[in-house]
């Protein structure tokens, strides 16, 4: 992975292949950002004016390379837009310092090592350019043995990755004050934060042939040894004999069985207990009610939740944080089959409720209610479930912004907040309890699908039903910004994105803070 070092040294000192700046949209062309005096005194104070004839407009993520002036150590400067320049007396964003960091390191594939003299006013600035900076550098390139790799040992095919095509390897944050405690402790949270980000992206892009349900929870059981978590299996032998109808009912059509996975971290000191609940379809093709064609060949990344929850715990325990964080990762893989779930049947789930399943691609709700009560019945502090649940929430907010409902308003609007904190778009959604009557059902206690317009609304509604009583509890669909289609931006690459690590870890640490909301 991309190393991050806090470095003394000045853009015009330091030795490096490249040194970034920041640049912005001002009222008369464009503005040198704060970091970059040294690099403009070596243009003789006209930086902007060569940027300008380069065609740069300081407009965001729009990157412009140039040779360096005498008196700079490095060869090359990268100019990258941070966007309109914000009003006097006011730092630019950390969304849009972390943007632009994750721009520049995409731009700069292939290189050893780059000074990032981006806007530093304090550490959390420090904390959000470095962490922009390792996100954007992320490439993915897996293993074909089964099992994701660390940033990049082999293209897939056999073959070694070239010097060209390899990440940034290292991010030299200046102006970073590496002795300083918070500046120390900022750049530490932003490695850890990047590398289980990262955990969660390689996990989602690897291919549905080389991650089922067996081979998931094996990663999870491979993460728990190494960082001292506490982990527990339930393979299907162990799903059937306890009643988890609804995991084994989308699981039963397909040759590799579903899991439930048990992961924690526990803290001596802790007082609270946050539960974690990730849908883990490792493929879905719908069941026998199939997707239709075009919809399948992203199929892979429908297990984005459970990376997200196995993610934020492992980030919890790396950080230490004084809270109890338990996750559910509610694997299957959704299949059709002479042994496939039909449309009419019905299901007993772990909760004892009966479903009525009037569609078999609504199944990521069936093995998260099961996972939902079973995290309830520990008595959590709170639970957050997240899951690529609906096209219609994508239809709702597109494909960056996710989709938050609770059974609380008050921590709704928490969650919400703390993903416009950490900089993932995110929108607060209502549950109206006139829809829940669309879900009822004359062969059971209630079906699987209701009412077609709101299907994300009723989704929610759904799950609600399997949430233990005065538990406080989210719903996180963040089937939009789960996986990217197009070309990379800012810091979010081609694939997996690694969507809601950030959320739930912030929401764990708040929680440790005591501030659960």
């Amino acid at each position: 992975m991309t190393a991050l070092t806090l470095s003394t040294s000045s853009a015009a000192t330091l030795r490096a292949d490249a040194v970034v700046v920041g640049v912005a949209k001002g009222a008369k062309g464009v503005v040198v950002a704060p970091g970059a005096e040294a690099v403009d005194k070596a243009f003789g104070g006209k930086l902007a004016a060569v940027l300008e004839t380069l065609g740069a407009s300081g407009a965001e993520g729009e990157v412009t390379k140039l040779p360096a002036a005498d008196g700079l150590k490095a060869p090359v400067v990268l100019a990258v837009g941070l966007g309109e320049t914000p009003a006097k007396g006011d730092g630019f964003g950390h969304e849009a310092l972390r943007r632009a960091a994750g721009s520049a390191a995409r731009a700069l594939t292939g290189s050893k090592k780059a000074g990032f003299a981006l806007p530093v006013e304090d550490a959390e600035a420090a904390a959000a350019v470095g962490e922009g900076a390792l996100l954007g550098a992320y490439t993915y390139a897996p293993n074909r043995n089964g099992a994701p790799n660390r940033n990049g040992a082999s293209n897939g095919k056999g073959k070694k990755n070239d010097a060209k095509s390899a990440p940034l390897g290292e991010v030299a944050l200046l102006g970073g004050k590496p002795r300083d405690k918070e500046f120390q402790a900022a750049a530490a949270r932003s490695e850890t934060l990047a590398a289980e980000i990262n955990r969660a992206r390689d996990l989602i892009n690897l291919p549905p042939n080389d991650l089922d349900p067996k081979t998931f929870a094996a990663e999870a059981q491979t993460a728990a040894k190494e960082f001292g978590l506490k982990v527990e299996v339930l393979d299907e032998k162990a799903l059937k004999k306890g009643g988890y109808g609804g995991l084994m009912g989308v699981g039963q059509g397909s040759q590799s069985p579903p899991r439930l996975v048990r992961i924690a971290y526990t803290h001596p000191k802790a007082d609270k207990t946050l539960a974690l609940v990730g849908k883990g379809i490792t493929y879905d093709s719908g069941g026998i009610s199939l997707k239709p064609a075009g919809h399948n060949e992203t199929m892979k990344c429908d297990m984005s939740g459970a990376a997200a929850v196995f993610a934020a715990v492992v980030a919890a325990a790396r950080l230490g944080l004084a809270v109890n964080v338990t996750g559910w990762l509610a694997l299957a893989e959704n299949m059709p089959s002479g042994s496939a779930t039909r449309p009419g049947d019905v299901l007993t789930m772990y909760s004892g409720k009966t479903v009525e399943v009037l569609n078999t691609d609504a199944e990521g709700r069936l093995v998260l209610a099961d996972a939902l009560t079973r995290a309830s019945e520990e008595s959590p502090d709170a639970i957050v479930d997240v899951a690529t649940l609906t096209g219609a929430m994508v239809l709702a907010l597109g494909h960056r912004t996710f989709g938050i409902m609770a059974n609380d308003d008050a921590f709704r609007t928490s969650v919400h907040e703390i993903a416009e904190e950490v900089g993932e778009q995110s929108w607060p959604m209502p549950m109206p309890s006139e829809l829940r009557k669309g879900m009822d059902s004359p062969v059971a206690d209630l079906a699987n699908m209701g009412e077609r317009m709101g299907g994300g609304l009723v989704a929610g509604l759904f799950l609600k039903e399997f949430v233990g009583e005065d538990i406080p509890w989210a719903h996180l669909d963040i089937a939009g910004p789960a996986f990217h289609e197009g070309a990379p931006w800012g810091y979010t690459p081609k694939g997996g994105t690694g969507s809601a690590v950030r959320t739930l870890v912030r929401l764990a640490e708040r929680t440790a803070a005591g501030d659960l909301g």
